[in-house]
């Protein structure tokens, strides 16, 4: 079972050390899969251009592009809120970037006005992995840290 609080700990000292959003999720990213058991991918899906676009993430290749309102992570964002999912296999236009993904958890990320700047998105590859447990301790990490992060970037769209 994870610790979200120490997780959440563990986010905030990161982001303390560093607030634009690159390094900061990329290091989220790891202490995620690091800390969560049976996860074979932990990342983050990033709004540019009215897709949702791959960032930075622990696990095997993913979808690049997501539409809005498609698969998991496009429908998390089009109804502002988290989904869980305990059989991707049973989720109407599931998207599947890996074969071996069962079930799936995502979570909107929110900047401090509101606006949702993308999602934090787990597999894992067992059915029914992610509990009600584990979308709270998600939800109360992502909204304690994403209103902190520095979405704002300047030169080829990598640091704040």
């Amino acid at each position: 079972m994870t610790d979200y609080d120490l997780l959440t700990a563990q986010a905030e000292a990161l982001l303390e050390s560093e607030s634009g959003y690159l390094p900061f999720l990329s290091n989220l990213s790891a202490l995620i899969k690091d800390s969560m058991e049976d996860v074979n991918w932990a990342g983050f899906y990033l709004l540019r251009g009215g897709f949702l676009v791959v960032g930075p993430f622990q696990g095997h290749p993913a979808c690049i592009r997501i539409e809005i309102g498609k698969g998991v992570c496009g429908t998390a964002v089009k109804e502002m809120r988290s989904i869980l999912v305990k059989d991707v296999h049973a989720f109407p236009g599931h998207i599947a970037c890996d074969a071996a993904s069962a079930s799936e958890i995502v979570v909107p990320l929110q900047d401090a006005d509101g606006k949702i700047r993308g999602v934090l998105d787990i597999d894992s590859p067992l059915k029914a992995r992610f509990t009600e447990t584990d979308q709270e301790g998600l939800e109360k990490l992502c909204g304690r840290l994403s209103g902190k992060i520095c979405w704002e970037a300047s030169g080829p769209d990598l640091f704040p």
